[in-house]
């Protein structure tokens, strides 16, 4: 038994890109960075980038498409996959990607505002759904405003 699971938080490199199956179902690829500090031999600090391929499948994959592009920040949770494909020479090659099963839009460069999450097993709404819901500054202020009894607390 083992556990592959992947938990990435960066930024696109490329606007994704969907294909179809030849049963059209859909599959969607793009890259992401993801960023740490490092400090190097002369103890400077420099930050190291690391590509990602992502691959959505789904509707999941077709939202993306339609919700992200590059630059857009998200969070994946997946896990790693390495395909195996044969060169026009016929020669075998290997990729390694994140097959993603929850992305969740962060916003940021190119997103609506908001956040906006993608699962493979569930329910999503677009952007306009959460345009029209009020921030937490919103709520924040209007909280003054709310009163309650200790009976309304239920522990």
């Amino acid at each position: 038994m083992g556990v592959n699971k992947v938990i990435l938080l960066g930024r696109l490199g490329k606007d994704p890109e969907v294909r179809y199956t030849s049963q059209q179902f859909p599959i969607c690829n793009f890259s992401l960075a993801t960023s740490e500090r490092r400090k190097d031999q002369s103890g400077e600090w420099k930050d190291a980038t690391e590509w990602h391929n992502i691959v959505v499948l789904g509707k999941s994959g077709e939202n993306c498409q339609k919700y992200i592009k590059k630059g857009s920040e998200v969070y994946i949770e997946g896990k790693i996959q390495t395909r195996k494909w044969q060169d026009k020479e016929g020669k075998d090659r290997y990729t390694t990607e994140i097959l993603a099963g929850t992305v969740q839009f962060l916003g940021g460069k190119g997103a609506s505002s908001g956040s906006y999450q993608e699962s493979g097993s569930g329910e999503s709404y677009g952007g306009s759904v959460l345009d029209s819901l009020p921030s937490a500054d919103q709520l924040a202020a209007s909280a003054d405003s709310v009163s309650f009894d200790d009976d309304d607390i239920p522990f």
